[in-house]
């Protein structure tokens, strides 16, 4: 895949907020989620719930920043770096379309989400390798 120092850049940032939203998370689930007016209480079952994905979310993170630096992980990087933003985002509308609308922070992340997963789409559309470039 080739790259350009837009997709670094937005690898770079795509990856750097998945890191700090991760390891936010990790470090400490119930302030992250304090912030929206989400009381997690002290559930240790519900606690390791939200840690799991939060753990994935790190090291996906780390992946896809380096990816702006590893010219063999860029196609990689690009790829989940989509799929990560654009599932959170899809996801979200879907709770909203089946739960109602959360809080507004909530809806604001829904709109990062989809602004980054698509931007990251059209990269990977326009430095796609070229054996897909038909």
């Amino acid at each position: 895949m080739k790259s350009s120092k837009f997709l670094q850049v937005i690898l770079w940032v795509t990856g750097a907020i998945a890191v700090l939203v991760g390891s936010s998370i990790l470090r400490s689930p119930a302030a992250f989620y304090g912030l929206n007016h989400i009381d997690l209480g002290s559930n240790v079952n519900l606690l390791s719930e939200v840690r799991a994905p939060a753990g994935f979310l790190l090291t996906s993170g780390v992946l896809i920043v380096a990816g702006a630096f590893i010219s063999q992980l860029t196609f990689t990087s690009t790829l989940l770096a989509t799929l990560l933003y654009l599932s959170y985002g899809i996801s979200r509308l879907f709770g909203m379309m089946v739960d109602g609308v959360p809080t507004q922070s909530l809806v604001w992340a829904d709109g990062l989400e989809m602004g980054l997963g698509l931007l990251c789409l059209i990269c990977l559309y326009i430095h796609r390798p070229q054996s897909y470039a038909g």
